[in-house]
């Protein structure tokens, strides 16, 4: 029997990624996995997983700032699964720039998915997970969110806000055994991080004691244990995965 056989994870963000990773981790480990994007991709996502892993999984198309998106991704994973045991709120967007030279529409785009996108599928979630009197919540949140970053005041702030909702959601919920924890990855090595020039590489490698990049399956490994019965007695944390860069 494997790790999660039985558990349905609802994964926002998941077209590709951090979350897209996520997704197959836990289809790995035996989990029906749903998965939810803006873009149409993300049924293409789902069919490679459900081949691959020899699972249940399902693409769903779907906006995080939208309250009936995120209630209808909930009821379609009913409708598939008859129940929600694990939801991970991995969407977000960055939309950098220094202060003065950031516009209002980029602050308020990047709180609104990072943030509000994960306040809505919370409350969308926690409908059914507190009739269920069992759930885990984990959101993801970011190494900037608790050092601050030049440039993403936006990012930052929203990623704050996330640690923030966690504590918050995992008193309201802990009667009804829904664990509610946050993740921080630190520099994962993604397409973005790929495309660095070395100098700037080399830079930011001095500032891990690790010495290097995290990868995206050390942040999945995080959220699975957050989601297991190894955590029960975990709730309202952010565990960072950032190789030691804030301690």
């Amino acid at each position: 029997m494997k790790r999660f056989d039985g558990k349905t994870a609802l994964i926002t963000g998941a077209q590709r990624g951090l979350g897209l990773e996520i997704a197959k981790h836990f289809a790995l480990h035996g989990a029906n996995t749903v998965l939810m994007d803006v873009s149409d991709a993300v049924i293409g996502a789902a069919k490679e997983i459900e081949f691959k892993f020899q699972t249940k999984s399902i693409g769903l198309k779907g906006d995080v700032t939208k309250i009936a998106d995120c209630a209808n991704i909930v009821q379609k994973t009913l409708d598939s699964f008859f129940k929600l045991d694990i939801l991970v709120n991995n969407a977000g967007i960055t939309r950098d720039n220094l202060v003065l030279r950031m516009n209002e529409k980029d602050f308020d785009d990047v709180i609104n998915i990072n943030l509000k996108g994960a306040f809505l599928m919370c409350k969308a979630a926690a409908k059914t997970m507190l009739k269920q009197r069992e759930g885990r919540i984990i959101n993801i949140s970011s190494v900037v969110g608790q050092m601050g970053n030049a440039g993403q005041a936006n990012y930052s702030a929203s990623k704050a806000g996330i640690v923030g909702l966690t504590k918050s959601l995992a008193r309201e919920f802990a009667s009804r055994n829904i664990l509610v924890n946050a993740v921080s990855p630190g520099f994962i090595m993604t397409k973005m991080t790929e495309n660095l020039k070395e100098e700037a590489k080399e830079k930011l490698l001095e500032m891990i004691p690790l010495k290097r990049l995290g990868m995206p399956e050390d942040v999945a490994k995080a959220v699975l244990f957050l989601s297991s019965d190894d955590s029960s007695y975990i709730t309202g944390q952010n565990i960072a995965v950032n190789g030691g860069i804030y301690l």
